[in-house]
């Protein structure tokens, strides 16, 4: 199992940028997938679930109206459209996918297979 994120960099404060996450040696199509971040010194933190039918949308607080998480079957790709990013979003952000199609709840226990990360840093 194997969950490859791209996209990370650095972006000036008010920009956008979209993450990727695909999948290789299975399918994403039937399990529910998320974003989660970590910053310096800061626990592991949720940012955005999706079942896998696309629905049981789930935001933070701290990312809502900003960020848009979707699915491609087709692609096996998962993604995180960032907009109007501050300072606040740096962060490793993670993809993870969970072995079924729902969860209870967008937290870390929940989600079985993880990405590597990628950096992504909002600066001046």
């Amino acid at each position: 199992v194997q969950l490859q994120a791209s996209g990370g960099g650095l972006v000036h404060p008010g920009g956008s940028l979209r993450l990727s996450c695909a999948a290789s040696t299975f399918t994403l199509d039937s399990r529910a997938v998320a974003w989660f971040r970590q910053a310096p010194g800061k626990e592991r933190e949720a940012i955005s679930c999706i079942a896998s039918s696309g629905g049981g949308t789930f935001y933070a607080d701290s990312v809502e109206g900003r960020f848009t998480i979707s699915r491609d079957n087709a692609k096996n790709t998962m993604y995180l459209q960032m907009n109007s990013l501050i300072p606040e979003d740096t962060a490793v952000y993670y993809c993870a996918t969970s072995a079924v199609s729902t969860v209870p709840s967008c937290t870390v226990v929940h989600y079985t297979y993880w990405g590597q990360g990628t950096l992504v840093t909002v600066s001046s």
